[in-house]
């Protein structure tokens, strides 16, 4: 049985709404081709690169997969239906594990504004509370002011450190967080 966040659930009109679930060694190939598709739809929102990881071979996506064990990192895919939607990975940080990165954060262009990404980032904040973190951190590129203001609305601020983007001198980094005070219930 796979666990889930949320319960396959249908509206009215039965459209299939979207679950939370895990990611694990079994949906490790739908971690992969999501992971792919956030990194080919926005490339200036990942340190990472398409190219770089179209090359990963299956073991280097299962060691990544077992680095998400759910004792020092996580990640969460939103699923419709068979289909993966979103992703998001969160981490504890090695130095002080009351405080939580947020990374990898992408929901596909066709399922934007339905919750999802709160969702996702309600996944990550479960897990770090569940870890005793009492903090989540995350950087956004300057450029991308839509993912600036969701995360405003999730109650993210930003800290006023920055870093150059890697790919772009032009760009900046923004680091933004938030306080975990209790697990968010969705």
């Amino acid at each position: 049985m796979r666990p889930h966040y949320s319960a396959d659930r249908k509206t009215r009109t039965g459209t299939l709404l979207s679950t939370i679930e895990p990611i694990t060694s079994q949906n490790a190939p739908l971690f992969k081709t999501v992971r792919l598709c956030a990194l080919e739809d926005a490339p200036h929102a990942f340190s990472a690169t398409y190219a770089k990881e179209a090359e990963f071979t299956d073991a280097e996506w299962l060691q990544r997969v077992e680095q998400m064990n759910g004792q020092g990192g996580a990640g969460f895919l939103a699923m419709e239906g068979d289909q993966a939607c979103g992703i998001v990975r969160s981490f504890l940080d090695s130095n002080d594990r009351t405080r939580a990165q947020l990374v990898s954060m992408w929901t596909a262009p066709t399922h934007r504004h339905r919750g999802i990404g709160r969702r996702l980032v309600n996944a990550a904040l479960r897990w770090a509370h569940l870890r005793g973190a009492h903090t989540l951190l995350l950087m956004v590129t300057s450029n991308n002011e839509p993912a600036i203001r969701f995360y405003e609305r999730l109650g993210f601020t930003r800290t006023g450190r920055t870093e150059p983007y890697p790919h772009d001198p032009g760009v900046i980094e923004y680091e933004m967080s938030r306080p975990i005070l209790a697990a968010p219930d969705s």
